[in-house]
């Protein structure tokens, strides 16, 4: 259960957006995507490692956005203080940051938005063992914590082009089906086109599609490759 309940079905979405922390917002992927929520008017906490960097952030969003619906606090607080935590860090430097963060985000949704690559190459898939990093996130944090896969399939570029429409579909994966149609909603708000991906154990497919799309920048010499779903209701 979230802190506050939100009700939530394919039929009956959503009527009050969550508050998002957003782990690791001072980096420039988190940074654009707080910045995404908070002019959709979510209420967003902008975490950091650093309480000075992550209320600089904040004043400085807030302002031009023109409101106050975004704070900056600890990475820790941010999770404590959230319905929803994403994690915008790399996946080579989150278990420090899962285990600050294991106690606060218990009974919460759990965004991770990182990928199963190779290190040295990017443009590779390398499946954890857990099967992907997502799976690997969710055994960490346990069962009372709800994982989902989200944002893979957006290039940086696009995220931190932040006047401009992403155009890329974002599918969401995760074990719990409540926990994915609330974060499918949160993420149908800031303009973008979100679809239920399915369980826990698709997430591998999202995440291993990252390399793909870098593989294709690479040989077609662009920076935003995404995916477009045909064949599915919008609007």
């Amino acid at each position: 259960m979230l802190n506050h309940p939100i009700t939530q079905s394919p039929n009956h979405p959503v009527t009050q957006s969550p508050s998002a922390a957003i782990i690791g917002g001072t980096g420039k992927q988190g940074n654009a995507l707080a910045f995404r929520f908070a002019r959709a008017g979510v209420h967003v906490l902008i975490g950091s490692r650093s309480l000075d960097k992550a209320q600089a952030a904040a004043d400085a969003m807030n302002a031009r956005i023109g409101g106050s619906n975004v704070e900056g606090l600890l990475n820790r607080d941010a999770a404590a203080r959230a319905e929803i935590a994403l994690l915008s860090v790399p996946y080579d430097g989150m278990k420090p940051i899962l285990e600050d963060l294991r106690d606060a985000v218990q009974n919460k949704i759990v965004i991770n938005i990182a990928s199963s690559l190779d290190p040295e190459r990017k443009s590779r898939a390398k499946i954890p063992a857990a099967g992907s990093v997502t799976a690997e996130v969710q055994q960490f944090f346990g069962d009372t914590v709800r994982v989902v896969a989200a944002f893979q399939n957006v290039s940086p570029e696009k995220l931190d082009s932040v006047e401009e429409r992403i155009d890329t579909d974002v599918l969401v994966c995760g074990g719990d089906k409540d926990g994915r149609a609330v974060v499918v909603d949160l993420i149908r708000r800031i303009g973008v086109d979100a679809f239920d991906g399915g369980g826990l154990a698709n997430a591998v497919a999202v995440e291993a599609l990252t390399a793909i799309l870098i593989a294709v920048n690479i040989k077609y010499k662009v920076k935003g490759a995404g995916i477009r779903l045909t064949g599915v209701p919008r609007g």
